[in-house]
């Protein structure tokens, strides 16, 4: 009797919805896939049920949101793909970082006990939480003045998104939910506590987001020192941490029932989302440098050796592919930025042009954008609309359209806001070959892939070819991937990318007769970069002062 054939699933775990994909553990061949849309979305204004109302800058998940990602699309993935139950040999999953929460002992979230619904703190912060930011600012002086060896591994700041600036916040705004939470977890982890049933840590979180280097966290004197209370807040991250693609155990009765799946499955350690897109689309070797590209964009890229480079989000051994320095970057705008252009401030003529032609206003804007020449609008922007995550580490930055005359076309503003991000890169490629890491080719993954015309005019900013990835669920199917090693049917995460990864390779080459222009751009876009960025002036800082009317430290 043949047996039947092999599969695993990836469950992709995004900002306002969870993906599951399965996938044929042979050859990586996708055979089905579902979606499942998150209730609460992204709590950003009030709890739900009507509860407490948010400060700015708040950005909280619902865990059971999440939860209901396995109930709902894993089935209906599995449906899609036309396989048996029987046929699942591993579980792989990803998720947004640093989203954290607080749970009790047992894993429970503390927003699901009667007492603490009403609570903010309770809630999982998710990546775009940014009200840290006078935390993270208060961590990145101390450890500056103190010298601590850990802070050049994060280009010299640490980030208001990560877990000890929002732990910090914790602690100083809810001093009760902070002594009630018994662990302090990354949804990266909590999920695989859920399908497993016990706790587990993945390398790459605690290194990139809780500040894990060389075998340790920061010390006890140091968090005492940024408040007597945080000294032990390392023990509510504490557990021994696994590398990407081990098995972090076999599915529970619980889990497996919600599934329609058998107990014991391999499910692999946790891992993040752009993170674990690497070995999807081939780009795992040094001098490949990963950009997924959607609301935000966060870029990978792997080196043999350590080095330092100002302003990235950090360096980690074994952080992406064992045996090697993993690297990450981001820019915390990217995606968001043009649809804020769009939902904010195109005209109705132009939307009735788009409906009537059968167009999304993406595609309408690139069209009449394409048709003038590099330079023509006379435009810089910079893309700080929700912050600079790299290489200035300062989500208190906004962002800046100079040029702007009576004749300025919106799709001129548009073309100048693409142009914007891809300026954002270079300046992250330019900083890590600036500290001797060399970036050869830029791999594209994620949803802005789509739009041709921002493929190219990232080729051009960058002056170099760029790389797609073949599937449409990069997170999903490098979740699959590490689920494939989980099971055992590779030996590693190299031989399971070498089969399983869909990539296209140099599809966008650079344009030579737009490098001058875009160089003499880019010239103006860092001269405005440092001087808003960098303290030529504060008036960024104070605008946003302004905005918030009040100190963002209190309690919301």
């Amino acid at each position: 009797m043949n047996r039947l054939p092999t599969v695993v699933i990836g469950i992709d775990f995004g900002t306002l919805s969870g993906r599951a994909l399965v996938v044929s553990t042979e050859d990586g061949t996708e055979l089905g896939t579902a979606v499942h849309e998150y209730r609460h979305g992204v709590v950003e204004r009030q709890l739900p049920g009507g509860g407490a109302a948010l400060k700015p800058q708040w950005a909280l998940q619902v865990p059971q949101d999440w939860r209901d990602v396995l109930v709902h699309a894993v089935p209906a993935a599995l449906a899609a793909a036309g396989v048996t139950p029987e046929q699942v040999i591993g579980i792989g999953t990803d998720f947004t970082a640093c989203t954290v929460l607080p749970v009790t002992s047992e894993g429970v979230p503390l927003c699901e006990l009667d007492d603490l619904r009403d609570r903010p703190h309770a809630y999982a912060k998710l990546w775009k939480h940014h009200a840290a930011q006078p935390h993270a600012d208060r961590i990145n002086a101390l450890a500056a003045a103190r010298g601590e060896g850990w802070l050049a591994r994060y280009g010299g700041k640490i980030s208001s998104e990560w877990q000890f600036a929002k732990g910090l916040q914790l602690l100083e705004e809810d001093p009760e939910v902070y002594r009630r939470a018994d662990r302090w977890i990354e949804a990266a982890d909590w999920i695989i506590w859920e399908l497993c049933g016990t706790e587990t840590r993945n390398l790459c979180t605690a290194g990139y987001k809780g500040i894990f280097q060389d075998g340790n966290y920061p010390s006890r004197e140091f968090l005492e020192a940024l408040n007597p209370d945080f000294g032990d807040f390392v023990g509510k991250l504490e557990h021994p941490l696994s590398a990407m693609g081990e098995r972090a155990g076999g599915l529970s009765a619980r889990a497996a029932a919600w599934m329609g799946l058998p107990e014991g499955v391999a499910v692999a350690i946790g891992n993040v989302d752009a993170h674990v897109t690497s070995v999807a689309a081939g780009a795992i070797d040094p001098g490949q440098m990963l950009a997924v590209m959607g609301t935000s964009t966060c870029h990978i890229l792997n080196g043999p050796e350590l080095a330092e480079v100002p302003g990235m989000c950090g360096a980690v051994r074994d952080g992406v592919i064992p045996g090697l320095w993993g690297y990450e970057a981001g820019q915390s705008g990217v995606g968001d930025i043009f649809a804020w252009f769009i939902e904010s401030g195109l005209p109705e003529e132009y939307q009735t042009e788009a409906r009537e032609r059968g167009l999304s206003a993406h595609e309408l804007l690139s069209e009449k954008a394409a048709k003038q020449p590099v330079g023509q609008h006379g435009l810089v922007a910079l893309d700080w609309h929700g912050g600079n995550r790299s290489v200035l580490v300062d989500h208190d930055l906004s962002g800046v359209l100079v040029g702007a005359t009576l004749a300025t076309r919106p799709e001129e503003v548009y073309r100048a806001l693409l142009e914007a991000t891809a300026f954002g890169t270079r300046t992250i490629i330019d900083a890590f070959e600036g500290s001797g890491v060399r970036v050869d080719e830029l791999i594209v993954a994620g949803g802005l892939l789509r739009s041709s015309f921002l493929m190219q005019i990232y080729a051009d900013i960058i002056q170099r070819p760029l790389s797609i990835i073949g599937s449409a669920q990069g997170p999903a199917l490098g979740s699959a991937i590490h689920a494939a090693v989980a099971a055992g049917a590779y030996p590693d995460l190299h031989a399971a990318s070498a089969v399983m990864a869909r990539v296209h390779r140099n599809v966008y080459q650079p344009d030579p007769n737009h490098a001058a222009t875009y160089d003499q751009l880019y010239a103006i876009y860092t001269e405005l970069h440092d001087h808003f960025g960098r303290g030529g002036t504060n008036a960024l800082h104070r605008l946003h002062a302004l905005r918030n009317g009040s100190d963002n430290t209190e309690t919301p």
